[in-house]
């Protein structure tokens, strides 16, 4: 809800006290200055502190959209080249320790006025926001569309009084949370709470809302900003009877949503006068009842019948109800563009997943970039479509869109409260540390434990930093003894096995009963989780046009045969005579992701190779399996990443990596990596294999030993045909591109029988 900027405000003269001696402002720049768009800056001492508020719904108080005042004027800034550091600097003008986090796109909605800065470049160490370098004050080329925002972590400077809130008039009537208050007995004991009086925060407690001319479409949107789907009816004399003794406060008098909003505030609000008599004269306060989705649904034989859409998904996010969006056709998957992508597009999408209506509609590929084709662009929905599918959008051109425009949604999902029940204590951030779980033992009493860390990988440690809510997992660590011990010594849980995509690590496989062969604590399970990962995936059409055999002299395979790039059946061959062969194709990996993949190990353990002259940073990189009609390997090869390097990238992206010269080895986010087919071991040794047809298999980083924010798309397949003297292949794809009904046909290919791969 945007405030008048006709508003009396608070003027603010309070200082950091010890932590500012006195504050630097800059002044605002000549006219020369203010044409030109090379970001500058000219700080200059003030009499006064630039004042900075948080402003836009639906937020939080550590969050919103950013406004200055500046020349008695509020105004916002754009988000063009905004960054993390320019965040970490107005958090801390704001009062709050640091940033979590930053949003575009007026994800608070759309300020008014100015836009007072632009293209700001922060080095995060400043002190005002006016020190960093900008185009000036109101020289910007933005519309209020571009409004940046900021995610304050919830922890305040100390000594820091003044809480930088400028209005001097409270706006008492503006909506952040909205809660369901459950009334039934057995509603209160479990979790997600899907029934109950809807109440809002006000002041310091809560209060209700009139339920005279309450509608369906009022509900729709409660249901939707708490994670739920869908609305159903609720027995509103069971609820009167209970209301009639219970004493309300209403703060709101009615509603009028039209359905689509995705947040209570954005529907028209009609707010009770503060003397009135009897704010709710013939109503009561309002109730709704509302649908989880099949993920969120205790009742498992209800939990069959809810069906969620199988042509459209969400790929590469961390939390649950987050990623990329990815849409079916013709049985493959492909991507949506972000030109005029919204929050009700993004609702659409959430709803028919299970989710509720979308908290974010991002752009950019800020959940990484897809591999497959762009089916949509131009998405207008309404918000009230069952499915994307029957929103109006433009079919794509090929000059309309790449993946760096690829759209996401960050979805409103239930609370289940999973995050009480883990913690992380002794690492040096909060993203880091040891893992505790709450456990019960016979006698109902909760207490804190540790998980045995001898199965613990990368897997486990993806749920635990999911659970805590801190994004994807870098890595999971089978011994802590180098974090801060705490009083917590008993090992609870043992034998932890997830598959990576549970919300809760209690969802995972492990021990009925405790079994660890090392029980102190220094063996106990931890976690580094992180915001952001890599993502690798096999550009899968290049194997399919670069396959050839080759018959390789043995006299030139000895350095080839040191690194075990051959069949077992070669060590018998009578070297250096004859020949073996090889299956050859060339490798390009993308990373698609939104970090780095780097090697685990430094460079200070990386084993050098003197035959071939070059170092391996990781053992195993990629496996390359022939697979017959059983699922059984036929024939295997494998590739140690001897040279994790930036061997080309897209338009405006750098190179970061390479190997010459002991050079610091990985694949940047927007590279790839290509191994030709015609080096060392970029081959499958079929020496042994008879003709037929196979299933050919290469899967990147098999032993998940960096952390990806997505495994499913680390396989690549391929239909092989191989006659003795000449192979084929076709309907090479990666992993997860096809639909459950094409990869049936691709595994029934003649010939075979299954392709049950284990």
């Amino acid at each position: 809800m945007e405030k008048s900027r006709s508003r009396q405000q608070l003027s603010l003269t309070l200082l950091f006290g010890f932590w500012l001696p006195f504050c630097l402002t800059q002044t605002t720049p000549s006219n020369t200055a203010a044409s030109t768009s090379k970001p500058s800056a000219s700080p200059q001492p003030q009499t006064e502190r630039l004042k900075v508020r948080l402003a836009g719904y639906p937020r939080k108080h550590n969050e919103g959209r950013i406004e200055l005042f500046h020349k008695g004027e509020w105004g916002t800034i754009c988000d063009d080249d905004f960054s993390i550091a320019n965040a970490n600097v107005l958090c801390r003008q704001l009062g709050f320790v640091s940033a979590t986090g930053w949003t575009h796109s007026a994800k608070y909605g759309k300020g008014q006025g100015k836009i007072w800065l632009d293209n700001v470049l922060c080095n995060g160490g400043e002190k005002s926001i006016e020190l960093c370098k900008s185009r000036g004050w109101g020289n910007s080329d933005c519309t209020h569309d571009e409004d940046a925002g900021v995610v304050c972590k919830d922890e305040r400077i100390p000594g820091f009084v003044d809480s930088n809130i400028i209005d001097t008039n409270v706006d008492e009537n503006k909506i952040e949370e909205v809660r369901l208050r459950p009334v039934v007995a057995t509603a209160k004991k479990k979790l997600p709470t899907s029934e109950g009086v809807v109440e809002v925060k006000y002041r310091d407690g809560w209060a209700q809302i009139c339920d005279l001319g309450w509608t369906i479409q009022n509900t729709h949107v409660v249901c939707g900003m708490l994670g739920f789907p869908h609305e159903r009816k609720v027995n509103k004399n069971f609820y009167k009877l209970y209301l009639e003794r219970q004493k309300s406060y209403f703060h709101i008098h009615s509603v009028a949503c039209t359905g689509t909003e995705v947040h209570l505030a954005a529907c028209p609000l009609e707010f009770s006068k503060p003397n009135a008599t009897s704010s709710c004269e013939g109503g009561m306060a309002a109730v709704v009842s509302c649908m989880p989705g099949p993920q969120f649904m205790q009742n498992s034989g209800l939990k069959k019948k809810l069906k969620i859409s199988t042509n459209v998904r969400l790929k590469g996010g961390a939390r649950v109800g987050e990623g990329r969006v990815e849409v079916l056709k013709d049985n493959e998957w492909g991507t949506v563009c972000d030109d005029r992508w919204n929050l009700q597009s993004a609702s659409v999408v959430c709803r028919e997943l299970g989710f509720g209506s979308a908290r974010e509609a991002l752009t950019g590929a800020r959940m990484g970039q897809g591999m497959g084709p762009i089916y949509m662009n131009e998405v207008k929905c309404l918000g009230t479509e069952k499915s994307i599918w029957n929103c109006p959008f433009r079919n794509i051109t090929s000059e309309d869109c790449n993946h760096v425009e690829d759209a996401a949604v960050r979805c409103n999902v239930p609370y289940m409260g999973l995050e009480n029940s883990i913690r992380i204590t002794g690492g040096r951030t909060r993203y880091e540390g040891r893992v505790e779980v709450l456990s019960t033992d016979s006698n109902g009493t909760q207490s804190w434990g540790l998980i045995c860390g001898e199965t613990w990988s990368t897997k486990e440690a993806m749920v635990a930093c999911r659970q805590l809510g801190l994004g994807y997992a870098n890595q999971g660590l089978q011994e802590t003894w180098y974090w801060d011990s705490s009083n917590v010594t008993e090992m609870v849980m043992s034998g932890v096995k997830c598959t990576g995509n549970e919300m809760a690590l209690t969802q995972c496989q492990h021990h009925k009963t405790v079994s660890c062969q090392k029980v102190a604590a220094k063996f106990a399970a931890g976690v580094i989780c992180s915001e952001t990962a890599s993502d690798l995936v096999l550009n899968a059409s290049l194997v399919q046009q670069t396959v050839y055999i080759e018959d390789r002299p043995l006299h030139m395979l000895y350095c080839a045969a040191e690194e075990d790039c051959l069949s077992k059946s070669a060590a018998k061959a009578n070297w250096p005579y004859g020949h073996r062969r090889l299956l050859r194709f060339s490798s390009q990996i993308h990373n698609i992701g939104r970090a780095d993949f780097k090697p685990k190990a430094g460079r200070h353990s990386w084993v050098w190779h003197a035959c071939h002259g070059h170092y391996h940073s990781m053992d195993i990189f990629t496996h390359y399996d022939l697979l017959n009609s059983n699922g059984s390997k036929v024939a295997e090869g494998h590739k140690a990443s001897f040279c994790l390097e930036d061997t080309d990238c897209q338009e405006s992206v750098s190179k970061r990596y390479e190997c010459a010269n002991f050079g610091d080895q990985g694949i940047t986010v927007g590279c790839w990596d290509l191994y030709r087919h015609d080096i060392d071991c970029q081959w499958i040794d079929i020496t042994d294999v008879k003709p037929g047809n196979y299933i050919m298999q290469v899967v990147i980083n098999p032993n998940y030993e960096v952390a990806e924010s997505d495994f499913t798309n680390n396989a690549m397949k391929c239909n092989c045909k191989y006659d003795g003297h000449r192979i084929w292949f076709h309907n090479c794809h990666i992993g997860d591109a096809f639909s459950e009904e094409a990869e049936k046909r691709f595994e029934k290919y003649p010939g075979q029988l299954n392709n049950q791969i284990s």
